[in-house]
């Protein structure tokens, strides 16, 4: 499953599915597990129809009416007021950020290291790699 359709492309998975929601949202919008299944489904029966190596199958659902919000995803712009009105928080122009100034980034930090959700996560998956060297981890230190 992906939302990054020409990253997808680059990396030529056997097959994929495309749903051209925001990253980060590629099971469908938070808080609305019927959509979320119902994407899941219909990834899992695109998946069992998809011969043709490389091959992507693209999910017709539509994040809201119109593509404004992709606005917000390729504004060149850092400061709010300089955004489009439909690039602002909510991405329909209702809200501007708390303080009417500067547009932050709103994408998760990235580490060099593994990060997992619990301490128990983090042990499974130091006993999963204990002694082995996995081709997936290739260069991260447990």
């Amino acid at each position: 499953m992906t939302s990054a359709r020409d990253i997808t492309r680059a990396a030529w998975p056997p097959r994929s599915v495309y749903l051209d929601y925001p990253l980060g949202h590629t099971s469908g919008k938070p808080h609305e597990p019927e959509l979320n299944l119902q994407i899941l489904r219909d990834t899992f029966a695109a998946f069992e129809h998809l011969g043709v190596p490389g091959s992507m199958a693209h999910l017709p659902y539509r994040w809201s009416e119109t593509d404004r919000w992709k606005d917000k995803v390729f504004a060149p712009s850092t400061k709010a007021a300089d955004l489009p009105e439909c690039a602002t928080p909510g991405g329909d122009g209702a809200q501007q950020d708390a303080t009417g100034g500067d547009y932050e980034d709103d994408r998760v930090e990235r580490h060099p290291t593994p990060q997992h959700q619990t301490e128990d996560d983090a042990a499974a998956a130091r006993l999963s790699h204990d002694g082995e060297d996995c081709l997936v981890c290739a260069g991260i230190d447990y």
